[in-house]
């Protein structure tokens, strides 16, 4: 279907599913139900993103949950338009809550507990790279001290930062996204003024965000007592995150070399690197798991209280997915990589034939006019960065200094922008996504 006529029939299904809403449910509710955890077991250490201090999430979701996005998104349990269309969803789905949306319209495909207010682990960074990321240049150099480092939690999750080295911003954000190193978080915090200026910075974006199920407590995701998010939220901070470009390097590359410690030989200074991984499975692959078709990012997460998280995002035939999955209650390797992918299909094979049974609501900031053709978007750090509907492809600076694997695609579908029927906003609003990312083969 040619691009023009493809976006014409996006923008007419997303309004026709906000007129229903508008019509038949209640208005948006603004706030969240506060948390309530129940103190069921002790959680044990990990060598994940974090040791768990705080209280297990109850087992079922709040009778009310935040209706933020659609009405239909705070009832529990899986809400899907089924017709005779539409595939049937994949019955071996487990997750205590999960979201499928178009990344472009904002059209909630399906989700299952979209709204329930639960540990997010590490995946909670993709609201701190949002948040911090555009403060600093790349090249941006600063020496590590001690006191960068303190206040970690016992468990975390390290990529290897050493108290004395320099390290590049872009070596600490690779840090964050490939290794989830709670220190490269910690550095990059005390750049920003410190662990509490940063917590309070990310609460007030997620509330930018009308991520409202979400309280940072830490910026790395730790767990702690009342930190929780939603898989309607984490979709939120990754739909925002991917309109920055550094942001998209950097979830999207797959491996790089990262500097270790200064040594002697011969009398001269030698610093020598180390391989990272990005430990999505998704994206690196693993014995079980293979590398998804068309995986760009974004973030995976592990704790004793929030299980396996994860948010992903794939481009298939011209088509951009957001799937967020949370805890699965199947206890297998790598169960919340293989859940996201049958989800990911589901919803692949569903997009333009379901209806949508909400949306992702726009940021508080976006303009109220209509973005127009030709219009730009910032978000590389550092500076305006805005990328020109239309521009060629060109290779991610991830290939740079032994970065391996993937490639950013500045995939602008003719330059078009797309429809974001934003709640009870306007369905005129527009929010661009521009340099659409897909992962490029080897």
């Amino acid at each position: 279907m040619p691009a023009p006529l493809q976006t014409i029939r996006r923008s007419l299904l997303v309004l026709s599913a906000a007129l229903s809403s508008l019509a038949l449910t209640a208005p948006v509710a603004l706030a969240a139900p506060s948390p309530t955890p129940t103190p069921t077991a002790t959680p044990t250490a990990t060598p994940s993103s974090s040791a768990s201090s705080s209280a297990t999430p109850t087992a079922t979701p709040p009778a009310n949950m935040s209706s933020v996005g659609g009405t239909r998104l705070g009832q529990a349990g899986t809400q899907v338009n089924l017709t005779s269309s539409v595939p049937v969803l994949p019955k071996d789905v487990t997750a205590r809550s999960w979201i499928v949306s178009d990344a472009e319209s904002g059209a909630v495909l399906a989700a299952h507990n979209a709204h329930w207010r639960l540990p997010p682990a590490s995946t909670l960074k993709m609201l701190f790279a949002d948040t911090v990321l555009p403060k600093f240049p790349k090249t941006t150099e600063h020496k590590v001290v001690a006191s960068d480092l303190a206040g970690m939690g016992a468990g975390s999750s390290l990529v290897g930062i050493k108290e004395g080295e320099s390290y590049t911003v872009r070596d600490l954000w690779l840090g964050v996204f490939l290794r989830s190193g709670n220190d490269a978080v910690h550095v990059l915090s005390h750049m920003n003024g410190g662990v509490a200026k940063t917590v309070s910075d990310m609460n007030a974006h997620a509330q930018d965000l009308q991520a409202l199920d979400t309280r940072v407590v830490t910026p790395d995701g730790y767990d702690e007592p009342g930190q929780v998010s939603s898989a309607y939220d984490l979709t939120l901070f990754a739909r925002s995150g991917l309109q920055k470009k550094d942001f998209r390097e950097y979830c999207s590359t797959v491996s790089a070399k990262f500097p270790g410690e200064t040594t002697k030989k011969k009398g001269k200074s030698v610093r020598g690197t180390f391989d990272i991984q990005n430990t999505n499975r998704l994206l690196s692959g693993d014995s079980d798991v293979s590398v998804y078709p068309g995986i760009a990012g974004v973030k995976n997460g592990n704790t004793t209280n929030a299980g396996a998280t994860f948010t992903g995002v794939a481009e298939r035939d011209g088509k951009v997915l957001l799937v967020t999955v949370m805890n699965p209650e199947k206890d297998e390797h790598n169960e919340v990589y293989k859940e996201a992918a049958k989800i990911l299909d589901w919803g692949f094979q569903a997009d333009g034939k379901v209806q949508p049974v909400g949306e992702l609501v726009a940021p508080k900031n976006v303009p109220q006019a209509s973005a127009q053709p030709g219009a730009t978007a910032t978000g590389e750090a550092g500076g305006d960065t805005s990328t020109k509907p239309g521009a060629g492809n060109s290779a991610s600076a991830a290939e740079e200094d032994g970065s391996s694997g993937v490639g950013i695609a500045l995939a602008v579908t003719g330059g078009l922008l797309v429809l974001l029927a934003a709640g009870v906003f306007l369905v005129n609003r527009r929010w661009p996504l521009p340099d659409l990312v897909r992962r490029r083969r080897p």
